[in-house]
């Protein structure tokens, strides 16, 4: 029998039971012992009672707590709280560009259905920014949740913009959230906003029904509100095939530092393949250019009116590229588009590569071994979610070649990212180019042609043989399906190749971001 707390059984003697540690713990949280009893069957009978009584008080306890607490380190979430209390990082986010100006245009594009006249929830309201966009659109009132000390600089601003008594720092009708992290996943802020759905007021509610129709016991967290109570409402996860040597390289030469055997007098080569494991288990958060991906893009959607938040702890999405060239892959790339399903107009924030630049950025996961893939094979695979009490997730990527033995798998750490990026252009890989890029840009923002000089005896333009068409700069398209994972749906995706954007990332680079 085990008995993990504090129970109260009465007095028994010494010699009536033993006592054994079961687990060695030295948490006095999570001691867990085995206690047997000599000869003494009214005790055991105490103690049973005793121990229901007190599994069933534990029990109605845990559930006013949400399975993100349950789940999460404790001094984690602290760190977590502290990283946010500081008006720099609320900044790095507010000064963000696309972030704060599609909420912004998200909800007064909505305000007179949505937002007027409505009670409304902000969840880990941060500087207070989306409490005050709900107020102007004309809110009954806003009741904004911080766990961080950034709660008494949102309050100061809430009474400096004359706004007590509209927003309160604490049945509601909207929910308004910023809970995604890098990879859409990070943080698991995303647990807590589902959970908050059980404040939605019940008329807004419709019951889940089963199999035979009748409505099933999870009412409140399975229920569907209708459009605009939640913004975002979903969210889809990207997922692509990446070539690109130069990153794989990078990380491989930072190990390579292990090779050394005289560093100092010292030999570290007995190190370099742990090193080597680690480099290679870190995200790495940066920016890149689309034309890197030799396949359309697996979404994997996730709604948030309606996901259950036990299924945030660990999901499974499968996977299958058709390659449109041959090349070699070095890894996956993930980003992601959230949605906000308003009841007039439906508005998206997009972190893909082919749009403007976010602190969000994108993220990849690199195989320590590559995999040449040759031009219309196809290409499956898994990524499994497993979440950890470190407010994050392990992330296990593999890709086969259907019949065949050529197979690379990976663990990657989403906690410990390598933040790469550095704010300037993504340039197009290696290779991209069919005409003189130099030509191609004096003449598209000079006005005019290079002046033929000779080269080794020939005419410039003589080179080309004169054949070549004028290169337009980020002129190229990608042009085919993107497949959804969940629901078996192909729908064409038309994105626009080397079309990043920076203007206003320097505002946001200007602190580094956990986000």
């Amino acid at each position: 029998m085990l008995i993990t707390g504090h129970l109260d059984i009465g007095r028994v003697s010494a010699d009536c039971l033993s006592i054994y540690n079961a687990d060695n713990q030295t948490d006095e949280n999570k001691s867990t012992y085995f206690v047997k009893f000599l000869n003494q069957p009214e005790k055991i009978i105490l103690l049973k009672k005793k121990l229901n009584d007190f599994n069933a008080s534990k029990s109605k306890e845990m559930k006013k707590v949400s399975l993100f607490d349950r789940r999460t380190d404790a001094t984690c979430a602290s760190q977590y709280f502290q990283f946010y209390s500081y008006l720099s990082q609320q900044q790095n986010m507010m000064q963000d560009f696309v972030r704060t100006s599609t909420y912004q245009t998200a909800m007064t594009a909505n305000a007179s259905v949505d937002f007027r006249d409505k009670v409304v929830l902000d969840v880990g309201a941060g500087s207070g920014i989306l409490s005050f966009f709900a107020a102007h659109c004309g809110a009954k009132r806003v009741y904004a949740v911080e766990a961080s000390n950034m709660a008494k600089f949102c309050e100061n601003l809430v009474h400096a913009n004359k706004l007590a008594g509209k927003i309160i720092v604490i049945a509601v009708d909207v929910i308004i959230s910023e809970p995604m992290g890098y990879m859409l996943f990070n943080e698991r802020m995303l647990e807590s906003y589902v959970h908050a759905r059980k404040f939605l007021a019940k008329k807004y509610l419709q019951p889940v029904l089963d199999a035979e129709g009748k409505p099933t016991d999870s009412y409140t967290n399975k229920a569907l509100p209708r459009p605009g109570m939640m913004f975002p409402s979903v969210g889809h996860l990207y997922i692509a095939p990446f070539s690109d040597e130069a990153l794989f390289l990078e990380q491989q030469a930072k190990a390579n530092f292990w090779y050394q055997q005289h560093f100092h007098g010292m030999d570290l080569s007995s190190l370099r393949e742990a090193a080597m494991q680690e480099y290679f288990n870190q995200p790495v958060v940066d920016s890149f250019d689309i034309s890197i991906c030799p396949a359309a893009p697996v979404k994997y959607p996730v709604d948030f009116r309606t996901i259950d938040e036990s299924e945030f702890e660990e999901f499974s999405i499968d996977l299958q590229f058709n390659l449109l060239n041959c090349c070699t892959i070095h890894g996956l790339a993930f980003w992601f588009d959230v949605g906000f399903l308003g009841s007039k107009r439906q508005v998206w924030l997009s972190t893909s590569p082919t749009e403007q630049l976010t602190h969000w950025y994108q993220v990849r996961c690199l195989f320590t071994t590559p995999l040449f893939v040759q031009e219309d094979q196809v290409l499956s695979g898994m990524v499994r979610m497993r979440a950890h009490s470190r407010q994050s997730y392990d992330v296990d990527i593999e890709l086969v070649i259907p019949g065949t033995t050529s197979k690379i798998s990976n663990t990657i750490d989403l906690k410990n990212p390598h933040f790469r990026y550095t704010g300037y252009p993504t340039a197009p890989p290696p290779g991209s180019h069919s005409k003189s890029p130099t030509d191609a840009y004096v003449a598209t923002n000079m006005g005019g042609q290079v002046s033929n000089e000779y080269i080794n005896g020939l005419v410039g333009d003589s080179i080309d043989g004169g054949t070549q068409q004028e290169e337009v700069p980020n002129a190229a398209y990608w042009n085919h399906s993107v497949t959804n994972s969940v629901v078996g749906s192909a729908t064409a995706m038309k994105a626009v190749v080397n079309s990043h954007k920076t203007s206003g990332s320097a505002s946001v680079n200007q602190n580094t971001v956990h986000h």
